[in-house]
């Protein structure tokens, strides 16, 4: 059975455009022109995903987040104009998996979906190996390797990367990762987690450039990009 997607957007050309783009790739898509219809939608359909506007109409997408994913979506896009920061990092703390800023391509977009899909089905799952180019991270034996040596990490710089990884693909906000590895340290400061992705690319992408496996999606976080 392919997976259900709803879209939510008050234009009609999205759309169409990401209807003709899902449906094209197999998934079964289904569509709500406001908050109201798209709750409505998301408790009937029970959406694998659901790819949301932030300019709606009858209310901000952003309040759209946690009650969707209540009524049963669990991965959750914002496809939307908005491109500013503090949009970006509300929508991502609020639940989001990813944000993608229209216009879009499709072909990233159905990437990202992907990714979240993934994630979301298989979150009640052990955890598989995270492979990122020549990088396998073990989340279940916390072990790291670089083709076939082990790569020896500190607890911290572990557990950042534990956290990237669970998310694989997808960008996690500076808080988000502050808050679970530096959990209950009040001292801790954005320079500490900044230091330990800068050691962490310096044990995992060398020789490659810097960035090719760890991205900064500047000001809003990082994001570990997987296989």
């Amino acid at each position: 059975m392919p997976a259900r997607i709803l879209v939510v957007d008050d234009e009609l050309s999205i759309r169409r455009l990401l209807r003709a783009t899902l449906e094209r790739a197999g998934y079964a898509v289904s569509e709500a022109v406001n908050g109201r219809d798209a709750l409505i939608r998301a408790a009937a359909d029970q959406p694998d995903a659901a790819l949301i506007d932030l300019g709606l109409p009858d209310r901000d997408g952003l309040e759209l987040i946690p009650l969707i994913r209540r009524e049963g979506a669990p991965a959750i896009l914002v496809v939307s104009a908005r491109d500013a920061t503090e949009e970006k990092v509300a929508a991502l703390d609020l639940g989001a998996d990813d944000y993608v800023t229209k216009p879009f391509d499709s072909e990233e977009l159905l990437a990202r979906l992907r990714v979240a899909l993934r994630h979301r089905t298989g979150a009640g799952a052990p955890p598989k190996p995270v492979h990122a180019g020549p990088v396998t991270i073990d989340l279940d034996r916390r072990l790291v390797t670089r083709g076939a040596e082990e790569v020896h990490l500190t607890r911290k710089e572990h557990d950042v990367l534990a956290i990237l990884a669970r998310a694989a693909g997808r960008v996690v906000t500076h808080d988000r990762i502050m808050a679970q590895a530096w959990a209950g340290d009040a001292d801790a400061r954005i320079e500490y987690l900044r230091i330990v992705v800068r050691n962490l690319r310096q044990k995992l992408e060398a020789p490659q450039p810097v960035g090719s496996l760890i991205a900064n999606e500047l000001g809003v976080g990082y994001r570990l990009l997987a296989d």
